[in-house]
């Protein structure tokens, strides 16, 4: 298939590796100076069958696929969504990437199909990470959807599919729970940014990254299962929700976080830390895959 790849900053450039891993034929576009070359260098997977257009229309002409990845700003999108919808086949599903906006906010600028327009949204880096949240809007067909599904499938994608438009959709919502309790932490005194780091990448971020948050508290509940959880954790666990935090991101809280990370990596090579990270996660994903129910 051709797919068309919109939009090449950190998410399309990941994309784009993704899809030519996978033996897809490739055109981005992207009007910004210097676009192209900032790909290739991005680009990890062959790039033979990879083109560059800065004109959109002609990226998506006979484009099978398009996975948009502009900025989350709306004028912009309602420009691009508009060009899209006038230049691609009737029948090509138009993803958007978009980690805020709502699919039903987006399709408003396609007059012509907006049947075909969807929300396709990764976990960065989307060359790694399987997941991805699939958004329907009011005016998405169902074939749009099961395409888009079977697509990202094809890809080695851990797609999912939301039964309500929701502002930062799913996995977005989770982590921002969790940063919201983190950040009210840091900010009463409770705990550093170190100590948190700590407890979950050494905690419970082990086991969430084998199953997620239901199958977890099941299993912890031995032969009872969740039920058996519920039941003895349940008052507890609502006590616990009682307490948690409502920080507000004051400059007084943001100053203190980032020089809690900035004393958290102390001196340690970012580029050095990010290269470890994805090499573990390809280890990870590697023995996920080699298992039956993970």
């Amino acid at each position: 298939m051709k797919v068309a790849v919109v939009g090449t900053g950190v998410i399309g450039a990941s994309w784009a590796t993704l899809f030519l891993a996978h033996g897809h034929e490739v055109v981005a576009t992207d009007p910004a100076p210097g676009a192209e070359d900032r790909l290739r260098a991005a680009v990890t997977a062959d790039q033979t069958r990879l083109a560059f257009t800065p004109d959109l229309a002609d990226a998506v002409a006979d484009a099978g696929f398009v996975q948009e990845n502009g900025p989350e700003r709306p004028d912009l999108k309602d420009e691009v969504f508009a060009a899209l919808d006038a230049a691609a086949p009737p029948e090509t599903v138009l993803a958007s990437s978009s980690s805020g906006l709502l699919p039903s906010r987006i399709q408003r600028a396609c007059a012509a199909h907006p049947e075909r327009v969807l929300v396709g949204h990764p976990f960065n880096p989307p060359h790694l990470i399987p997941l991805v949240e699939v958004v329907p809007g009011e005016r998405t067909g169902e074939a749009a959807v099961e395409a888009a599904m079977r697509f990202y499938r094809g890809l080695g994608r851990r797609p999912i599919r939301l039964r309500q438009e929701l502002p930062g959709h799913v996995a977005n919502r989770l982590q921002a729970a969790l940063w919201r309790e983190a950040y009210s932490l840091v900010d009463r005194g409770a705990a550093t940014v170190a100590d948190i780091d700590t407890a979950v990448a050494h905690g419970p971020g082990l086991r969430w990254a084998l199953l997620g948050p239901f199958l977890n508290q099941h299993l912890s509940g031995g032969a009872g299962g969740i039920a058996h959880v519920l039941e003895h954790l349940g008052p507890p666990m609502e006590e616990w929700w009682a307490d948690l935090g409502a920080p507000r991101l004051t400059p007084e809280l943001a100053d203190k976080i980032t020089q809690g990370v900035a004393e958290e990596l102390a001196g340690t090579a970012e580029a050095g830390l990010v290269a470890e990270r994805d090499a573990l996660l390809a280890l990870l994903l590697d023995a996920k895959n080699r298992t039956d129910h993970l």
